[in-house]
């Protein structure tokens, strides 16, 4: 049994993944609110999921309108069905480490850092490492709604503070 939010007196108990249900002194039920842990839980399963290329595991987090989009290349993705099969389809080897997850259930909407190593196509090709950010939108079901994915790459930093920084 999980901890009531703070000012209200009554049972709680735990619905599904991300969501829990109360019930006040009197016996009404009162339902749809998201916890923060159940967000990040639900972060970490789609990644636990993709990097296992687990599709059936990874559609379950999904809402059926889920939207995705890359804003750098700016492409979009509407539709489960679509954006399991374009992560299923995506080329080469490559491997996912979870960095960081931040999530607010008030706002119903999560953060990720991850870094990814791409293996190289040709015998002899170094690995690419790729460090990538996420936000997500959560419907009231605790479903993802919406993932954002942003590509940075690494640049050389301009030169002249060289005395404040420290390279990683």
């Amino acid at each position: 049994m999980r901890a009531a939010p703070r000012g209200f007196s009554g049972r709680l108990s735990v619905v599904g993944p991300t969501l829990f249900s109360m019930t006040d002194k009197s016996g009404n039920s009162v339902t749809g609110m998201t916890t923060t842990a159940a967000l990040r839980g639900a972060v970490e399963t789609y990644w636990a999921a993709a990097e296992a290329r687990d599709w059936g595991a990874f559609g379950a987090t999904l809402a059926e309108d889920v939207v995705y989009e890359l804003p750098q290349t700016r492409e979009r993705i509407r539709g489960k069905e679509r954006y399991l099969r374009f992560n299923e389809e995506y080329p080469g080897d490559w491997h996912v480490r979870v960095e960081r997850i931040v999530a607010d259930a008030e706002g119903r909407q999560a953060a990720a850092r991850t870094g990814f190593t791409v293996t190289g196509e040709q015998e002899g090709e170094p690995d690419e490492e790729l460090d990538a950010i996420h936000f997500f939108t959560f419907d009231e079901a605790g479903l993802i709604t919406g993932v954002t994915d942003f590509w940075p790459e690494s640049y050389e930093p301009p030169a002249g503070r060289e005395h404040l920084v420290e390279r990683y």
